[in-house]
């Protein structure tokens, strides 16, 4: 029987749904994904369309979107670095998304009053500064709210609401589009409403659980420091990937740019939304049996493959099907780096290192947006592509031949009877220690088998590491860390 977690923690992590697709899955993943659903749907109606509004009705150039897209990105970035960090700092989730969700979906509407290009970065900037403070906090909940066992399918579930809304998005764009004659700023307007709803929902039905405040030596620091050589490793090489990874604005406007009428955008980007909804789940299952390495990798070379495709295809009807296929590069890849990232790190430092992994992306946007709207503009389109799909190549590469281990898991056997005062202590510890190290704790009640009440009742609490080192009688948390550093 899996023991060691808090009685708060292990509410917080008991299965919503304990068989079928869904098993493992926690009330938190459900609330969340829900989140996730009404927030995209108010932010893929403006997404797909806001390009063209830059481009047709505010006069902006392919220079000045990809910038506007990369200060957005990446300046907010820096924000998810420091909210992961309060949210390890003082064990809570939950304030820091209803600040992010509530800012980003009460600023989108204004972009309704924009009449140059710089009110859009503006507007931007705020929306992606709410992005900024909920990302990490979120990431970190869903993972604190699943075993390692479920912790892609968790991620990938989350990741199928979250585009869910995203195909609901363009299809409420392209109606309001057709019936009121190109009308941009209605769709802006009206964005309000699911945006509004998912605060609602995130206030009233996410239940968290306090953890466990970190005591002075514990606290996570700020920094690369604390989050050890296998999540620095990695995040370079994803960093690697974004450097060629522009705005998906570009994206939107080569489809334009082939001869895909207007209205028809938002139908388009649709595509890529459904491929991403079916496949998000099924991917991230896939990657909690064969290894989120192998799928990241595949991931990436996908992207490379649809990248290439914008660079050389000729007529419209091509499009569809690169959308269609840029959906599978995003199942492959956005929840799977998530639960890699949950994998490499300690639970004490999550918050911490999703925050850092989504800056270090965040903040590579930037130049890529930059430098693929100045190939688009001084040489030709196709140039943006070519461009993401190289480094998209040389990441997948290294990912797949550098080595990478993940933090280390301690076996525990903890050997204990009812009643045992000594042993209630042990586990509490156990439960502490939990939040800084990765233990499987396997808990065995001695007098269930004659043989080992016979071998310990004169000893217990026992614990043993890794089949290895046995502690016993009255271990302190000082006995607890020596055996794990011994065991190391």
């Amino acid at each position: 029987m899996q023991t060691g977690l808090s009685e708060d923690t292990a509410t917080q992590n008991k299965a919503f749904v304990h068989s079928g697709p869904f098993g493992g899955l926690t009330r938190n993943v459900f609330v969340t994904g829900l989140v996730s659903l009404l927030t995209d749907v108010s932010s893929e109606m403006i997404y797909p369309i806001l390009p063209l509004f830059l481009a047709n009705v505010l006069g902006a150039g392919a220079v000045t979107i990809g910038l506007i897209e990369g200060i957005a990105e990446s300046t907010a970035s820096l924000l998810k670095v420091f909210s992961g960090w309060l949210s390890d700092r003082f064990g809570r989730r939950k304030p820091l998304m209803v600040a992010g969700y509530g800012f980003s979906n009460l600023i989108k509407p204004l972009l309704a009053l924009s009449t140059v290009w710089w009110h859009v970065l503006g507007i931007r900037f705020a929306d992606r500064v709410g992005k900024g403070i909920r990302g990490a906090p979120r990431d970190a909940l869903i993972a604190d709210s699943t075993t390692q066992e479920v912790r892609g399918k968790a991620f990938g579930f989350h990741r199928t609401l979250d585009t869910i809304g995203a195909a609901i998005g363009p299809m409420a764009a392209f109606a309001i589009l057709a019936a009121f004659q190109n009308d941009y700023r209605l769709v802006f307007v009206l964005s309000a409403i699911p945006g509004v709803l998912s605060v609602i929902v995130l206030v009233v039905f996410l239940r968290e659980r306090r953890a466990p405040r970190p005591r002075a030596k514990e606290l996570p620091k700020l920094g690369f420091g604390s989050l050890g050589r296998p999540f620095l490793v990695f995040s370079l090489i994803a960093t690697v990937f974004t450097l060629g990874n522009s705005s998906d604005a570009f994206l939107i406007l080569r489809a334009q740019d082939l001869g895909l009428a207007t209205a028809l955008v938002p139908i388009a980007y649709l595509t890529f939304n459904i491929t991403y909804t079916l496949l998000a789940m099924p991917f991230g299952s896939l990657s909690d049996k064969i290894g989120r390495r192998a799928v990241i990798v595949g991931g990436y070379l996908v992207f490379a493959a649809v990248y290439l495709g914008f660079a050389f295809a000729s007529a419209a009807w091509a499009v569809w099907g690169l959308f269609a296929a840029y959906g599978f590069y995003y199942a492959l890849t956005e929840g799977v780096q998530r639960a890699y990232v949950a994998d490499l790190v300690p639970q004490n430092v999550r918050g911490s290192a999703m925050g850092t992994f989504n800056a270090l992306v965040g903040i590579t946007a930037l130049p890529a947006s930059i430098v693929g709207g100045t190939l688009w503009q001084v040489i030709n389109p196709s140039a943006t592509f070519v461009y993401g799909a190289a480094f998209a190549v040389l990441a997948a590469l290294l990912l797949a031949v550098v080595p990478i281990r993940a933090a280390r898991t301690y076996h525990i056997t903890f050997y204990t009877k009812e009643g045992c005062t000594l042993c209630r202590g042990v586990e509490g510890t156990l439960a502490e220690l939990q939040h800084e190290y990765r233990l499987r704790i396997d808990r065995r009640d001695i007098t269930a088998d004659p043989a080992l009440y016979e071998e310990y009742k004169e000893i217990i609490p026992v614990v043993v590491i890794d089949d290895d080192i046995r502690l016993s009688g009255r271990i302190t948390e000082g006995d607890m860390r020596r055996g794990l550093k011994r065991a190391s």
